[in-house]
């Protein structure tokens, strides 16, 4: 929502010749493609389904004007003077600011750009967001694909009169503080405020190179020397060794302390050394009561909680995470099977890919280990869990999900039903197998589709008699092409010479009035026979060599050459 002074100014801008919403609900969708374009392949229904969103989109606009365009500042895209997209930041998610940034000031779209030329521009804004310093800018790659229904307005930002565009304004420019950045200047500001190597320049004894040399090294060793995972051991080792329960219960409170610290403070890789070394002592301790057992024990189940693990979670989405990541890994490491959930869930939803990354390993690991948690996940009520489950079990071949995975093919909407065809083609198992078999005769023609090609290329001839079924009735012959050659070909692979009459009949014989079948079914009848390749099935196409109907013919001499 835009501030009072821009609403005011907005409402002196000349009447628009149509209605503004229609221009916000495009960049609306727009910006959804932009994210759904960085975060999914193109093959994901969630891609899919935000591409198709964004060009409805364009159409709609298209019935009111021929072209229109959108100015660009640092944080809005405007139409005619109205904000119609406000993304402020200067961070590469910012779409305004991907333009802005490198000379952009203005674009103009014309009919039918989103059919051709929309997954180019989201394209070449995932090249430059994710451009390195001394690659090719948005601007270079706009003018090096030479779009036809887009045009664009720019500046060279290298001659651009008066100062840089972080100056441009007069204000100081935002600073941006990564973890790493608050790591090296509290680390300055330590040495700073005890020593500087100057001091020991001047002193009243003459040593030798090698001696200055030495003690220069020791100090910047001792200074550089990181005192958290020592005061932690320290720590735990004073409670191994004091059995009194009050100095157990002050060090274990001082502990949780802590490690609520190291985590703010983004210490990663301390607070995952607190956990585990927790753990041990929990296990040696003399003399530990379970109380204080279950104390130092319940820092991994601390993080571990949702609430707790999504604030970590939302505070590092908007952090650039850059390598090394050695720490976060560590943490994430530390989590138990409950997190696995909220794992899942920020795996679907976050933008972050360094983040995302790092939860793909974690997941994967807590998968793994904890099959029955990913099993019962499956059936979450939230979509975006509920999803990566799914592909999770088809990526760890996960036999033991299964009978979820079937619930999911008998009563999931269409994408989760396609998801659970290919998570079961990746287990492969015999019991996966069958439960594809039931999906053959499934509501949605791209499941049916998906399925049958399984099965073809799993070589699981207990499915012949289903495809067989399908290939008889009357949806197949009214169905697309694409169906009835998915059906046929996988039949054509399973059922060996058993199938050839079968199809001969379809290929070769006349009704009782003379008349054959569908000349798209003959063809698709001729490549199954040609997929059993065996001598009966040349016999019956030899017999089809001089069919009047071209397509069936050209389908004939296929099938026998190949």
């Amino acid at each position: 929502m835009g501030s009072p002074a821009l609403a005011d100014a907005e409402l002196d801008l000349p009447e628009a010749p149509f209605d503004p919403g229609v221009v916000n609900e495009l960049l609306r969708a727009f910006g959804k493609a932009v994210r759904a374009h960085q975060l999914y392949l193109p093959n994901n229904p969630m891609h899919a389904r935000a591409i198709d969103g964004a060009r409805e989109a364009f159409r709609r606009v298209w019935t009111e004007t021929e072209t229109f365009t959108l100015q660009i500042t640092e944080s809005d895209l405007k139409w005619l003077g109205r904000t119609v997209l406000e993304e402020p930041g200067r961070t590469s998610d910012s779409i305004p600011w991907l333009l802005y940034k490198d000379g952009v000031r203005e674009l103009v779209f014309h009919r039918e750009f989103e059919d051709g030329e929309l997954i180019v521009l989201l394209t070449l804004m995932q090249r430059a967001r994710l451009a390195a310093a001394d690659d090719d800018d948005l601007l270079t790659l706009l003018w090096e694909h030479d779009f036809s229904r887009l045009q664009y307005k720019y500046i060279d930002v290298a001659v651009e009169g008066g100062p840089p565009l972080d100056l441009a304004r007069g204000d100081a420019p935002e600073r941006i503080i990564s973890p790493a950045t608050v790591e090296n200047e509290a680390q300055v500001l330590a040495s700073s405020s005890i020593t500087r190597m100057d001091e020991y320049d001047s002193t009243l004894y003459f040593l030798d190179d090698h001696e200055i040399e030495y003690l220069q090294s020791e100090i910047r060793r001792d200074f550089g020397t990181d005192l958290r995972s020592p005061v932690v051991a320290s720590l735990l080792d004073t409670y191994e060794q004091e059995t009194d329960p009050t100095v157990r219960e002050e060090i274990a409170g001082i502990l949780d302390n802590l490690f609520l610290l190291l985590l703010s403070l983004t210490q990663f890789r301390t607070a995952a050394f607190l956990i585990r070394e927790a753990a041990v002592t929990a296990g040696r301790a003399r003399d530990i009561l379970f109380p204080q057992k279950q104390r130092l024990t319940q820092l991994a189940d601390r993080l571990s909680e949702k609430d707790a693990l999504e604030q970590l979670l939302n505070a590092l989405e908007d952090t650039p995470l850059r390598p090394p990541q050695h720490d976060l890994h560590e943490l994430f490491g530390q989590l138990k099977p409950v997190a696995l959930e909220t794992v899942l869930s920020w795996i679907g939803r976050s933008r972050n890919a360094e983040l995302r990354a790092l939860l793909e390993s974690a997941g994967s690991r807590l998968a793994s280990e904890h099959t029955s948690e990913l099993v019962r996940l499956i059936s979450s009520d939230d979509a975006v869990v509920s999803f990566e489950a799914i592909r999770r079990a088809g990526a760890l071949k996960a036999s033991a999900a299964v009978s979820a995975l079937a619930g999911i093919i008998a009563h999931g909407d269409p994408e989760m039903r396609l998801a659970g065809v290919a998570a079961l083609s990746d287990i492969g198992s015999p019991g996966a197998m069958q439960v594809l078999e039931r999906a053959l005769a499934d509501e949605d023609r791209d499941i049916r589709i998906a399925t049958v090609r399984v099965l073809g290329s799993r070589g699981h001839r207990a499915a012949v008699k289903g495809i067989e079924e399908h290939l008889r009735t009357r949806e197949l012959r009214d169905s697309t092409l694409a169906e009835k050659i998915a059906f046929f070909e996988g039949y054509g692979v399973l059922c060996g010479d058993g199938g050839v009459p079968f199809l001969a009949e379809i290929l070769n014989t006349r009704g009782i009035l003379g008349r054959r079948e569908d000349g798209e079914l003959r063809a698709c009848a001729a490549m199954a026979l040609g997929k059993i390749g065996t001598t009966a099935a040349m016999d019956a196409l030899q017999k089809a060599m001089a069919d009047r109907d071209v397509v069936v013919r050209n389908a004939v001499s296929k099938a026998i050459r190949g």
